[in-house]
């Protein structure tokens, strides 16, 4: 049959992102009694045992994830484990294996692929994960690298994004914003080098924010600090998309509304500085920034003692019984409704 050249089309920007997966994948069936948990979380969660197996994929694209411009090859193959890695210790588990497969352009040279593997590899290392296989093919532009992470976790460990319970308390580990913010001081030295090339780089005072950008870390440690402090989280997700993102995913999946106090969001001294340089809101790019790769998670009221002197940890709200109703409560006591403002990667 011939298409109706009349018929409406819908662009993609008109969905977004997370509306978009929605959409396609509202038909699909499971088939499997062991397929615990398909799409919809931080992984897919796979078998029936005391263990199950975690699996994520992410795909990074040239010009739209990253800029070669300022990211350096060794960096975004760290970067592009750990976007992976942090995934699994979302739902509360350790990664053990990844595959990566790339698609490249013939601009690139074996010298370069070199140095995308010595990230790839350093991650590896570092986090005691092992690299066991992916593909390779040609692109008839740029650079894509697409790698899927598979870990483990106690079948009875397991954090969903849909645990959250009434009156829970809302926790953040590390400090927000600074990734977006290494972001912004490189596209601008970027602006500066292609106006004049001989410019001298003022990157000193931004240290920080640099590296959440170009090589941040996933949180681990957290896993282990959580159980060492016999604290089992009620629901959690990482923060790849901005604060605000995930709280609306936790509060959708969970069934909850949520009361986030902005005096409690926890920013570094640098963020705080570079905000009042740049002229932006601190509080708007913590929300909103995204890739800051920490972990947001709830814990029941009665865990209060175990996690409230912790230096990795910030309790920044709790969870209500009005699914409607997520607001931010300001430091003058006004109540605001958090809209997701996030990275999206569809438009």
């Amino acid at each position: 049959m011939l298409e109706d050249k009349n018929q409406s089309r819908t662009s993609l920007s008109e969905l977004g992102e997370f509306k978009l997966i929605d959409h396609l994948t509202q038909h699909t069936v499971i088939h499997h009694k062991d397929t615990v948990k398909g799409i919809g979380d931080d992984c897919a969660v796979i078998g029936q045992g005391k263990t199950q197996t975690l699996v994520t994929t992410d795909l990074l694209v040239e010009g739209v994830h990253f800029d070669l411009s300022y990211m350096p090859l060794k960096h975004l193959g760290y970067k592009a484990v750990m976007v992976n890695l942090s995934d699994v210790y979302a739902m509360n588990g350790m990664a053990k294996q990844i595959t990566v497969s790339i698609a490249v352009s013939n601009r690139f040279t074996l010298e370069a692929l070199e140095e995308l593997y010595a990230g790839i590899q350093l991650a590896c290392n570092t986090y005691k994960v092992d690299l066991v296989g992916g593909d390779t093919t040609s692109s008839t532009k740029g650079l894509m690298i697409s790698i899927t992470a598979i870990g483990e976790v106690e079948k009875e460990k397991c954090v969903y994004r849909n645990g959250a319970g009434l009156n829970d308390l809302l926790v953040v580990s590390g400090d927000l914003g600074a990734a977006y913010l290494g972001l912004q001081v490189l596209e601008r030295e970027k602006q500066v080098f292609q106006v004049n090339p001989n410019a001298e780089h003022e990157l000193d005072k931004y240290t920080y924010l640099v590296e959440r950008q170009l090589k941040p870390e996933a949180r681990k440690d957290v896993v282990q600090l959580l159980s060492d402090l016999e604290v089992q989280p009620t629901s959690m997700i990482d923060i790849s998309d901005g604060l605000s993102s995930e709280i609306l995913h936790l509060c959708k999946q969970s069934k909850t509304g949520c009361q986030l106090y902005e005096d409690k969001i926890p920013l570094d001294q640098q963020v705080i500085s570079t905000c009042e340089e740049f002229d932006m809101d601190s509080t708007t790019i913590a929300l909103s920034g995204g890739e800051d790769y920490e972990l947001l998670f709830t814990v029941k009221q009665e865990d209060f003692p175990k996690i409230k002197a912790n230096p990795n940890f910030s309790i920044i709200g709790h969870m209500t019984d009005e699914p409607d109703l997520i607001q931010l409560v300001t430091r003058g006591g006004q109540k605001v409704d958090v809209i997701a403002q996030g990275w999206n990667a569809i438009g």
